[in-house]
């Protein structure tokens, strides 16, 4: 069998028949776009850029697109019902293409990491994130996540505001390179399970030297 490498070097081989989903969590609409809260948004969108996975399709209120990273059938999907419903889009996605929660991975922000962290886990609460908690409502707990840390509001700042405010320049080359990470860490769930992920990319990067 013909085998090549993707662009991380994991192998590229022929796609196997399980299908997983990998779902970034976000607002919809231009002014959301470079907020901190859309970290996962961002890591879709490059994950799409660099598997030319094509999202232009929108279903069960989900900007969709279906490929394959790293031999395997992936189905990548930004909700388009803001945050805090999440799961009225992750819900009816997972239903409709038969995904089991175990190949199901939701990339999303997290206000208790630092900026440059990178935490996969197998399963979990909410952590008091919206987006989270809205999917667990319609899917049980039970599905791998990897959150990125974003960091606390400075001063007396709501939260609320923080993660709606843009990076600032001197966070955007650290952001790079966790999304970077992050893109390396959904190779390494997807083709060696969430164990070895978790192993291999759980790391803050701001303190590596």
């Amino acid at each position: 069998m013909d085998e090549r490498e993707d662009m991380f070097g994991a192998p590229v081989s022929e796609p196997e028949g399980a299908k997983f989903l990998i779902i970034g969590l976000g607002n919809a609409g231009r002014r959301y776009r470079n907020n901190r809260h859309n970290i996962g948004f961002m890591v879709a969108d490059r994950l799409a850029e660099a598997y030319d996975i094509s999202l232009g399709r929108v279903q069960q209120r989900a900007v969709v697109g279906n490929g394959r990273i790293a031999s395997r059938r992936v189905i990548l999907a930004k909700p388009q019902t803001m945050m805090n419903l999440s799961g009225d889009a992750v819900g009816p996605l997972a239903n409709y293409y038969k995904i089991p929660l175990a190949n199901m991975l939701v990339i999303y922000d997290e206000l208790d990491l630092p900026l440059g962290t990178i935490r996969l886990r197998e399963k979990g609460g909410s952590g008091g994130h919206n987006g989270m908690k809205s999917i667990m409502q319609q899917v049980g707990n039970d599905f791998p996540r990897m959150r990125l840390g974003i960091g606390r509001p400075p001063g007396k700042m709501p939260p609320a505001a923080y993660v709606l405010q843009d990076f600032g320049q001197n966070d955007l080359p650290l952001l790079a390179d966790v999304i970077e990470e992050a893109l390396k860490a959904v190779v390494t769930y997807l083709t060696e399970g969430i164990d070895l992920a978790m192993s291999r990319h759980n790391r803050n990067m701001n303190q590596e030297t």
